[in-house]
């Protein structure tokens, strides 16, 4: 997906100012303006294709500008372009389109998903119930499950992006939604773990007594526990600022937060505190290192396409002189 439009409305006294910033941009590979077309605000509506790899720019001019407190500034991806301009636009540009990372969007998905909702409780008690059955069942194939229905990934690369985007209510916000949201799954299983165990469909021998080879890992975490949440970590955050969404799958069934909620569950009722700590154990390195990386890897994005910017700033006077 190389090329976005840029939409802006505005108040009509800021329109040309915002139309101007588009035409003098040789990135810009079409302009179309519609006056009079917003009716809240009342103004223009203003629309420009760009390259992937020139948004971040564009957006910081059109803030710096206050186009965001006056008006609203929206990014739409083109699905499919046919323009040799805007080829040429792209071609360009500094960096890759595939490698590009649009702020606006990581940021307003690290929102979106770290935001504590119904749905985020309903899902993340789901995947503690399924782990909670793997590990009574022994199930390595519900364990899996149990990975994948999981939420909290976002929420976890949500701390990153608060951190390196110096976003603290974004930080705060994933923060709560991670230790409430467990919170919350772990104590409705543990319900439904007493009531298995009053209608005897869990029984102590279970738990305690019987061979686990499928699930023993989630109560015994080692040095390889945290490398791999480094590992799926910055898999992840690459995944989330990128176009390759499908890689979070594997990120998914790499870590083992969601297991060691529901035996946390199961060992809170059951009383088996070796278990209960060392799975709270392995929780807490796969969340630290998780987030470790993803910032990291973040960190690492922003300074890259930082410098990428500055080029491309630097670039686009000597673009604007006559040929």
């Amino acid at each position: 997906m190389g090329v976005i439009t840029v939409r802006v409305c505005c108040p009509a006294d800021l329109a040309p100012t915002v139309s101007e910033l588009f035409r003098s941009n040789p990135l810009t590979s079409a302009l179309v303006v519609h006056p009079g077309a917003s009716i809240t605000p009342v103004g223009d509506v203003i629309e420009a294709d760009l390259p992937r790899e020139a948004v971040n720019a564009a957006v910081d001019d059109l803030m710096e500008l206050g186009v965001q407190d006056r008006g609203t500034i929206q990014l739409l991806p083109v699905e499919g372009w046919i323009s040799k301009t805007g080829l040429n636009a792209e071609l360009r540009t500094p960096g890759d389109n595939a490698d590009a990372v649009v702020w606006t969007e990581v940021v307003e998905q690290a929102y979106d998903g770290s935001q504590l909702t119904w749905t985020y409780a309903s899902f993340m008690t789901l995947a503690t119930l399924l782990a909670a059955v793997a590990i009574v069942t022994d199930s390595i194939v519900l364990v899996i499950g149990a990975m994948v229905v999981g939420p909290e990934f976002v929420a976890v690369a949500a701390l990153g992006v608060g951190i390196v985007r110096r976003r603290w209510q974004l930080f705060q916000q994933a923060l709560r939604t991670l230790v409430l949201g467990f919170a919350i799954a772990i104590a409705v299983v543990a319900l439904l773990a007493v009531v298995g165990r009053l209608l005897g469909l869990i029984e102590y021998h279970q738990l305690l007594l019987e061979a686990r080879p499928g699930t023993s890992f989630i109560f015994s975490p080692n040095a390889w526990s945290f490398t791999i949440a480094l590992v799926a970590g910055a898999a992840g955050a690459l995944a989330l600022t990128s176009s390759h969404s499908g890689v979070l799958v594997g990120v998914f069934i790499s870590v083992t937060t969601v297991p060691a909620s529901g035996n946390m569950a199961l060992a809170l009722v059951f009383g088996i505190w070796h278990e209960f700590w060392g799975s709270a154990l392995t929780l807490g390195l796969n969340i630290s290192g998780m987030a470790l990386a993803g910032w990291v890897t973040l960190a690492i994005q922003q300074a890259v396409w930082r410098r990428t910017t500055t080029v491309e700033r630097r670039l686009l006077p000597m673009r604007r002189q006559p040929h």
